[in-house]
């Protein structure tokens, strides 16, 4: 199956009970889920191979033996040889190279879950950005790396170690992935991986960065033992993540940020209904389903939401910081579940315990973890209203009918608003399309050429605003748009919208000129996005396919519905 099949090893009868004992697999690797091999034209320099890992949920296991569960942690070493000229990097605390072998060598000194073993290999050159990270890069890219983030890190670092307590893991380097990388980042010890893509649109980056950093405490120092209870890491690091940014940019910014959020979750309920049982915190796994498919925005946002009401119980958000702090140095490099932080919770605060907090009707902490639908709680995000209001007051202006606001609203200029609010506008928007023709017209009269000159998480939801809207004028810049991205987050929203719409022919027009240029994974995805709802055809010969032959490559088969979508197309999911 997609899942492997087990490797029993049976142990010497003579083997007394906790003797030492050692056991050598020899396998060979090729390929397989968490292997990614990119050829030269699918990386920005255009010039060497590259190969990265991505192992969470489960993948790990295609790349080597493992107990691949987060209930297990291991220390691990790891010897790679690779030609002259490509950059090995691991998520270990130690490492050396041979050049006259050309030989990496890595060890990670604390016990880690599988799917925390990570390796990248590439064209990769490095800068220090601060006194205990540093950043890799493909050469072309590097410096925009360093101008983003030089003296940035050590900032968030600090500000999470104020709130938490030492970070336990040494180095904090970050790595940059070119755009075939399947998600936006990942928390792999010591050597975050971020997806070059969002480079250009700084707040996004900046929240990114500060989410992999709450990770080193959440997610990778303590962990959840069952992926069916996912939100003891994403909520857990969402809550510590806007701890950090209320410390370094302020409460307002943080509040924005986390309306944005919201948002989209209360878009995703819409979508998937208020009974459907991935919207529990405590999600059942079903035999032969893979754990990512239960992450969602309800493992993040809710999780996050539950981890706020616990702290709002303490009076003063200071003394839940010393409560997580206490609950990171008895569960570090261990892995926990529910039970364990709710038990360490009441118990480091007694007088909640007494009046029974964890009972309060309503709000019971089982209803909390088991009951379907949204948060049972929400945050008061009233700090924000600095921000969120302008954004509220110009969706009203051109909600309202009739639009004789539309002067005052033509005033507002987005180019001077934060990236989260013209984010949070445009999604309002999204949700209300189909518009009138005349608002989308003014729309496009009033931004269009504003949002051109913006980040990539603004042009698309502009963009599939102008495709919901089926707004014929603009479409030659979503077909520009898809010619130069190579990435999932901003290729998939896109082709979803234009296949449900009544613009099918030319998504597979697009499709044809740029399939080569994307990664197989991706390429794939995309084929099953376009083949719902057609006639399957055979599988051609891309090789084959010429710029003059008019052919569509379509699988005959769909190995699993694309129910990524929603996330994909609502909120850019860090993992």
């Amino acid at each position: 199956t997609d899942y492997g099949s087990s490797l029993t090893v049976s142990l010497p009868a003579a083997l007394q009970p906790h003797q030492p004992f050692q056991i050598i697999v020899r396998y060979t690797t090729a390929d397989g889920p968490a292997i990614w091999w990119l050829d030269p034209e699918l990386t920005y320099g255009n010039a060497k191979p590259f190969v990265f890992t991505q192992g969470h949920s489960v993948c790990n296991r295609s790349f080597f033996p493992c107990f691949d569960t987060p209930a297990v942690k291991c220390t691990y070493s790891a010897t790679v040889k690779a030609p002259a000229g490509i950059q090995v990097l691991m998520s270990a605390t130690q490492s050396t190279y041979l050049e006259e072998e050309g030989v990496y060598q890595f060890y990670m000194e604390y016990p880690v879950p599988a799917y925390l073993v990570a390796l990248v290999a590439g064209d990769l050159i490095h800068a220090d950005i601060g006194p205990r990270s540093r950043v890799w890069a493909e050469p072309c890219l590097l410096p925009t790396a360093i101008s983003k983030l030089s003296g940035m890190v050590e900032r968030w670092l600090t500000a999470a170690e104020s709130l938490y307590g030492p970070y336990i893991w040494g180095r904090y380097d970050i790595v940059f992935l070119p755009p075939s990388f399947p998600i936006v980042a990942m928390e792999n010890p010591c050597l975050t991986f971020i997806i070059s893509s969002i480079l250009e649109s700084d707040e996004f980056l900046i929240i990114d960065v500060i989410h992999e950093v709450a990770h080193s405490w959440f997610g990778n120092a303590v962990t959840n033992a069952t992926w069916e209870e996912m939100w003891l890491s994403e909520g857990l690091a969402t809550y510590a993540q806007r701890r950090i940014t209320t410390e370094t940019y302020g409460a307002a910014f943080t509040c924005l940020e986390t309306a944005f959020r919201l948002d989209a979750l209360h878009r995703q309920m819409k979508l998937l209904g208020e009974d459907n049982p991935v919207s529990k915190l405590q999600v059942k796994l079903e035999p032969g389903v893979n754990p990512s498919n239960l992450m969602n925005l309800f493992t993040y946002e809710k999780g996050y939401c539950f981890v706020y009401y616990l702290s709002q119980l303490c009076g003063d958000p200071r003394h839940f910081d010393s409560f997580l702090r206490a609950y990171i140095e008895k569960y570090k490099f261990t892995s926990v579940v529910a039970q364990d932080l709710l038990d360490s919770f009441l118990n480091y605060f007694p007088e909640l315990k007494e009046q029974c907090v964890e009972s309060k009707a309503g709000l019971e902490f089982e209803r909390w973890l088991n009951a379907t639908g949204p948060p049972l709680a929400e945050p008061d995000l009233s700090q924000g209203s600095s921000l969120t209001r302008p954004v509220e007051m110009l969706f009203k202006l051109w909600t309202t009918e009739p639009l004789d606001s539309v002067a005052a609203a033509s005033c507002v200029d987005l180019t001077k608003w934060r990236t989260f609010q013209t984010v949070l506008f445009l999604d309002r928007l999204l949700d209300g399309s189909p518009l009138p023709h005349e608002v989308i017209k003014k729309l496009s009269e009033c931004y269009s050429s504003q949002l051109d000159s913006m980040n990539a998480e603004i042009r698309i939801r502009w963009l599939q605003i102008v495709v919901r809207n089926d707004y014929y004028p603009d479409l030659y810049k979503v077909r520009r748009f898809l010619e130069n991205q190579m990435s999932r987050m901003y290729t998939i929203p896109l082709y979803e919208d234009l296949c449900t719409g009544t613009l099918k022919s030319f998504a597979l027009e697009i499709f044809y000129q740029t399939q080569n240029q994307l990664h197989p994974n991706l390429r794939k995805t995309i084929q099953q996005i376009l083949s719902q709802g057609l006639n399957p055809l055979p599988a051609i010969d891309t090789t084959a396919v010429t710029t003059d032959t008019p052919a569509m490559v379509l699988e005959d088969k769909v190995s699993e519905a694309t129910n990524g979508a929603i996330s994909l197309r609502d909120v850019n999911v860090s993992a």
